[in-house]
């Protein structure tokens, strides 16, 4: 079965959709194609640059340091990055600088440059710093940057910055989105969703409706990291957030989105066709840009080593760009080739009605039981028995 084929999909009992209570992923996605074969081409390639940042957020992925490693990537082994990055067919996979803070990089710009020069589109996941002024925004658009993702994950200072743990983030953050907004550079905002930030995931959503964002991403926890330290909500929290986030893509000024909830996908299509929505109308929703979509599979991230991992929330490193090609390990790798196929995975994942449009977060299974072919523990659906 196509991951694009949503006419094959079954139509399962309904999703129910409690009402919400008081108590409620840094990149433009390009323009979806259903011929995109992501077992052969990312959609997506993010670079750590950097472990270096100046903050010290709780939930940090690559619990970032304040200062660089010493044997991350060269200016030289950068520019052999993304000569393989542009080696993909196609269309060329979207490039998305992260870290630690890019800024860091003293060798960002002429490397932004020649991704440019190679044809290859950049977005970037700055730290919201006292660095990230709108002079520096300005350089990065006037170099070619086509977005910014910003991290918020508090409607307040207090609620931000008890999440990101520098005092003043909160206003930098909102700043530089301002900036952003008066450059006409796109900008998506990322949210956590933990039980430490769940309940003013509204007041976030009422805030960002007062300043141009081109998408908010409503990204769920992944306990690896300094996220450890942090609690997850409950799949059934997360079922009623899911539809209380589809119910707002349908009236929010800006694209909602979810990362590393890939279930989502199964409640918008569950929502759609209750709503009598036929499978053209499904197709031209943002929400089927990312069917199919997942860790290894549309997406790959190379450490600021040069490790070759399938998500930077799945770190298990299938190569190096030092030593092996970025093309021949995303398609050949005994991993990436078991995350390109869901009918491989375990559990209720690998029996459920929408693996393939869904495929559950392979990071978190991994996070949970160390097996990233393992079902989500998130999901709060049961498939038909088969």
């Amino acid at each position: 079965m196509s991951s694009m084929d949503i006419r094959t999909i079954p139509t399962s009992t309904p999703t129910p959709t409690p009402t919400l209570n008081a108590h409620p992923s840094t990149h433009t996605h390009p323009h979806h194609s259903a011929s995109h074969d992501y077992s052969r081409n990312p959609m997506l390639v993010y670079w750590e640059m950097t472990q270096a940042c100046g903050l010290a957020c709780r939930h940090c992925r690559a619990e970032a340091v304040s200062t660089p490693h010493p044997d991350e990537l060269t200016y030289e082994e950068g520019k052999n990055l993304l000569r393989q990055i542009a080696a993909f067919d196609k269309p060329t996979p979207h490039l998305v600088f992260t870290g630690g803070d890019p800024l860091r990089r003293t060798d960002l710009f002429p490397l932004l440059d020649y991704a440019r020069s190679l044809g290859i589109n950049v977005s970037i996941t700055p730290s919201a710093t006292s660095d990230l002024t709108i002079d520096v925004m300005a350089k990065l658009k006037d170099h070619g940057i086509d977005s910014f993702g910003l991290s918020l994950d508090g409607s307040n200072a207090a609620r931000h910055e008890a999440v990101r743990g520098v005092e003043g983030c909160f206003d930098w953050t909102i700043a530089a989105a301002k900036a952003a907004a008066s450059l006409g550079v796109p900008i998506q905002i990322n949210t956590l969703v933990a039980e430490e930030t769940v309940d003013d995931i509204p007041a976030i959503y009422e805030l960002l409706k007062t300043f141009p964002v081109m998408r908010w991403s409503l990204f769920f926890l992944i306990e690896v990291g300094r996220g450890k330290v942090l609690q997850p909500i409950s799949s059934e929290r997360g079922e009623q957030l899911m539809n209380w986030i589809y119910d707002q893509s349908k009236i929010a000024p800006f694209a909602v989105a979810t990362t590393e909830a890939p279930s989502y996908r199964r409640v918008a299509l569950s929502r759609m066709r209750e709503a009598g929505m036929v499978a053209a109308e499904i197709e031209r929703t943002p929400v089927y840009r990312g069917f199919g979509i997942r860790d290894g599979h549309g997406i790959m991230f190379i450490s600021n080593q040069g490790d070759i991992c399938p998500a930077g929330f799945l770190p298990l490193a299938m190569g190096n760009v030092r030593t092996d090609q970025l093309q021949d390990v995303y398609r050949n790798a005994p991993m990436f080739q078991a995350l390109h196929n869901p009918n491989g995975f375990k559990g209720k994942c690998g029996r459920c009605e929408y693996r393939a449009l869904c495929g559950g977060s392979r990071a978190r299974a991994f996070a949970a039981t160390g097996d990233p072919l393992a079902s989500d523990p998130f999901c709060y659906y049961e498939p038909a028995a088969s």
